[in-house]
Formats: C-alpha cells, structure tokens, sequence
C-alpha cells in the first residue's frame, strides 16, 4: 500500500485514540491512563489545521473497503470536536482523579472519541456507520459511570434509543446502497434524488439521526444523560458528540434539490424543537439539566438552517452557516459544563471571579452582541430568507437568554461548601482555554465561513438585532423575580414519567379522570416498571464494565475492522 502526504494525517487521527484504548486496558499502562487523554485528540486538531483539502486515506482491505477523506465541512467539525476534546481530557485528568474506574473510563473516553473523530472523516457508508455505533455505544459506559440509581436510569433511556438510531440508520443506508453504484457516501447522496425508495430513505435517516441530534420527540435520552454523567463526559457528549447527529444530516442529505416536504417538515421540526428546548429547560432545577435543554433548543436551530437547503439551488451558504452554528455552540456548552464542575470546586472566596468569567460563554451562547454566539445567528439569518421562520429564529434568542439567566442562578448556588476551596489549574486551564476559543475563533472563522464581512456585526441594526432578545429575556427574568413566580416541577427526560410522584401529580391535573385511566393504577405499574429496568441495566453495567468482557468487545472490534 503506498501512503501519499494525505493519507500520513489521516492515520493518526483514529489510530492514536484506538492505541490508547487497548493502552487503557494494560496494567502497567492503567496509572497512566488519564494523563495520555489530552493527547488523543491532538492528530485531528493538527489535521484541521495543517493537512491539505482533499487529503484522503483508502484502506480496501477494511470493512467494505474504507475511505477517509478530509472534505467539505469536515475540517470545521474536526477541528473544533478535536479541541474540545483536548480540552476536556485535561480536565478529566484532574477530575477523574483517584476514581477506581479512571481506568475503564480513559479506554471508553478514547473509544467514544475514536467513533467520534471517524464520523467526520468517513467517505464510505461502511466506515461511517462503524464510527458512528462506535461513538454511541462506547458513550454508555460514560453516561453510566457514576453508577448511581439516576446514571443507571439515563444509561438505559440512552441505550435504548441508541440502538434503535443505529438500527433506523442501518435499514436507511441499506436501502440507499440499493440504488448507488457505491458505497461513497457521495455517490449515495446522489443516487437518493431519483431512487423509489427516497421517502423510507430519508424518514430513516431523520429518524437515526435526529436521535443523536436531540430533535423533539427523539431528544428524551439528552436531558438524562448529561447530568448522569461526570462533567468532562458531558462536556463532549453536549459539545462534540450531538453533532455526529448534525454531521449525519449534512453528510446524507440530498440538499440543493427541491424536496419541500422535507424542507418544511424538518424546519417546522427544528423550530418547534428549538422552544420546546426553551420551555422544559426553564423548569429545570439541576444546572446541567438545564444545559442538555439547552443542547436540544440549540440543535433544533441548526436544523432549521440545515431544512433551508432542501429547496432548489445553491446549498453552500445554509451548510456553512448550519457547521458555523455547531462549531460555536461546541466551544460555549463545552466551557459551560466544565465551568459546572469549576464552581463545584470554589469557595466562597473565589466564587465571584469564577462566576464572571462563566457568564461570557453564557452570553455568548445567548447571542449578546460581539460574542461568538452573536456571529452565529446573524450567519444562521440569511439562510432564512425572512418571513415567520427568521422572526421565530430570532425571537428563540430571548428563550437562550432567559435559559442562561436561570443556568446562572442555579450553577451559583452549587459551589463548594468551603469557603477556601480553589479549582485545581487542571481545572480551571483547560476550562479557561474553552472559554477563550468560543470568543475568539468565531470572530477569525466568520467571513471565510459565511462570506459575510467582518463589519457587518459591527453595524447598528446588527447589534441591535443581537441585543434586544438579551434585554428583553432580562425584563421577562425581573418581571418573574418581582411576582415570585415559580416554574412546574417537569421531570428530567419530560416526555417519560421517571417516578411515582410524576404520575401522580400528572394524573391529578385532570379534572375529571375516566375510569380507565383510573383501572391502570399507572403509579404502581410504573413503579415495577422502574424496578425491573433499574434490575436490567444494572446487570447490564455489571457486565460491560468487567475489565475481561470489555477487553473482549474491544478486541472483537479491531479484528472486525480488520476483516
């Protein structure tokens, strides 16, 4: 096999992550494990930033015969995905420390980001889908690590709705290959257009990737899985590994074609999405909780924009705005829930400092002018084309300021109950660093991504249109405040019934219950529902993190993508 210059940047950027891996499961190897995660990531950043467009890597003895190609809006995902997981392993290292299982936890960390890194870079269905189960099913173990009774509840909601993404996928891209002479996904893409199967296709397709997106009603296995899990893990499952979901729907889409349908389904979708994210997320008590809401509303966002370029002619300008999107709201959530686990470990003393510095990717996030998160929506807009679906985009910005106005009142009330207690620097410099980046790499990644000048942010009606939603959230939040309103008690997960309790106070909202409702007795079935699921998953936990089984999966993965 002769390698060209291309190729020698693809290699390493899954290679390393896999070594590492199998590193992990070594006892001698074990101390180390969570100190060679920052380093993971590090081929794949030096890719986005260095390698040459176009690099690919053809591998035809693997899978069906794999292909990486470093194309299109792949670099954008690459790059910031490979930071913020860079970023998140030095956290880890400090977080994660003393952990009994820091083991177990490095190789699933570096497996999940494998399967995370490949989805970018596959140019075949086969290498795609293998990386995408891959980051989904290793991701498990991390949502739950902790092995508390809510991880294992929220490890079973994300299994669940895993397998059933990857088997919605798996008859998606079958019935694709169909009709395309390749597995490409190029060629897949383009054989979609005129195949007889084009509805199942994309109904599929939305459906295995709108799970791992968030979109409503698929989104419930979101809101329990990022609080479950420890704040590292839920930095990358909220910043890098929802956007698998995002890059699917960009990779496979036919866009550029008049699908209208398509086009109106998926931005009504993404737009109702968007305030059902708002609404729940604002009832929320957990300050993480409130962030995978956030998460949900944000990503119903982007695939509103991504809809606009299911319609006749040129896609470019909506796909780049949709990746800018991402990249930002990767960089604000990433240093976000890292700044849950900072204000977790400060004092009183130090508490204030820490708090300032956390409302600026919060701000951002809310679109405040001469943020980052300001430069993503005025890109998003012209996609829109105006009229309702614009107007409702910009009125949900009033809904992501009141959410990072109550993140904020409840993340202050979560610092550490001694008054001396300092973040160690292996906290607060990787976090830092995140909060650097989601300022300042939109403002260096703007106009080469949207086309739009470096000026047009500076304009009057563009920061006004990007301070009015801001302000209006913070009259809404002192109206609130003033009368002493109080938000319903929604559970994590909303459209699931977690507990007894729920079941009974959704029950007694009705006035006047039939008598069948009344004959479930839904209190005590949910109940021994809730026993018999918690039972299974914990089996199931039990089993997959024995270092033997998990070696064993782990090696039975190499030598499948070996066959």
């Amino acid at each position: 096999m002769i390698l060209s210059y291309g190729a020698l940047w693809l290699i390493p950027v899954l290679s390393l992550p896999l070594t590492l891996a199998v590193a992990a499961h070594l006892p001698a190897m074990r101390p180390y494990s969570l100190s060679l995660l920052p380093l993971a990531p590090l081929p794949a950043l030096a890719t986005a930033l260095f390698a040459p467009e176009g690099s690919a890597f053809e591998a035809p003895d693997l899978l069906l015969g794999a292909q990486l190609a470093l194309e299109g809006n792949a670099r954008l995902f690459l790059g910031f995905a490979a930071f913020l997981w860079s970023a998140a392993g030095i956290f880890a290292r400090t977080y994660m420390r003393g952990d009994e299982r820091a083991g177990g936890f490095a190789a699933l960390w570096c497996l999940t980001l494998a399967g995370n890194l490949g989805v970018f870079l596959a140019a075949d269905v086969a290498t795609f889908y293998v990386s995408f189960a891959c980051v989904s099913l290793a991701a498990y173990p991390l949502v739950v690590h902790t092995r508390s009774a809510k991880a294992m509840r929220a490890g079973l909601v994300y299994i669940v709705l895993a397998l059933a993404g990857e088997t919605a996928l798996l008859l998606g891209f079958m019935l694709a290959a169909s009709s395309a002479e390749t597995l490409l996904i190029a060629d897949m893409r383009e054989s979609m257009v005129d195949s007889p199967w084009q509805g199942a296709v994309l109904t599929l397709l939305v459906a295995g990737f709108g799970i791992k997106a968030g979109l409503v009603p698929l989104h419930v296995w979101l809101p329990l899985a990022h609080p479950a899990a420890p704040t590292p893990a839920s930095a990358v499952l909220s910043g890098a590994i929802v956007k698998a979901g995002i890059f699917g729907l960009i990779q496979f889409l036919p866009f550029g074609v008049d699908l209208r349908f398509w086009h109106e389904a998926l931005l009504w979708a993404g737009l109702a999405t968007a305030f059902y994210g708002v609404a729940i997320g604002l009832t929320q008590q957990n300050p993480k909780t409130v962030l995978a809401y956030s998460t949900v509303s944000q990503m119903g966002l982007v695939v509103a924009v991504l809809a606009t370029a299911l319609q006749q002619g040129s896609p470019e300008i909506a796909l780049a705005s949709a990746s800018f999107y991402a990249l930002h709201h990767g960089l604000a959530k990433g240093a976000l829930f890292m700044g849950v686990g900072v204000v977790g470990a400060s004092g009183k003393r130090s508490l204030v400092p820490v708090l300032a510095t956390l409302t600026l990717p919060a701000l951002s996030l809310a679109g405040l002018p001469l943020t980052g998160g300001a430069l993503a929506k005025l890109g998003a807009k012209p996609p829109l084309g105006g009229g309702a679906a614009e107007l409702l985009f910009t009125l949900s910005a009033v809904g992501t300021a009141m959410l990072m106005l109550r993140f904020m009142l409840k993340v202050a009330a979560t610092g550490s109950h001694e008054p001396d207690a300092r973040p160690a620097a292996g906290l607060l410099v990787p976090w830092l660093a995140t909060v650097a980046a989601g300022l300042i790499v939109p403002w260096l990644l703007f106009t080469g991504v949207t086309g739009l000048p470096v000026a047009y942010p500076l304009a009057p009606d563009s920061l006004l249109s990007a301070f009015w939603p801001a302000a209006a959230a913070g009259v809404v939040g002192a109206l609130v405040a003033v009368a002493r309103l109080g938000a319903p008690g929604i559970p994590e997960g909303d459209l699931l019934i977690p507990t007894t309790d729920t079941g009974a106070r959704l029950l007694s909202m009705i006035p006047a219950r039939p008598h069948w409702i009344a004959a479930l007795r839904l209190p005590e079935k949910r109940l021994m529902l809730d026993r018999v699921a918690g039972e299974w998953a914990s089996r199931a936990e039990r089993l997959l993190s024995r270092w033997s089984i998990s070696g064993a999966l782990l090696l039975m993965l190499v030598i499948l993508a070996t066959l």
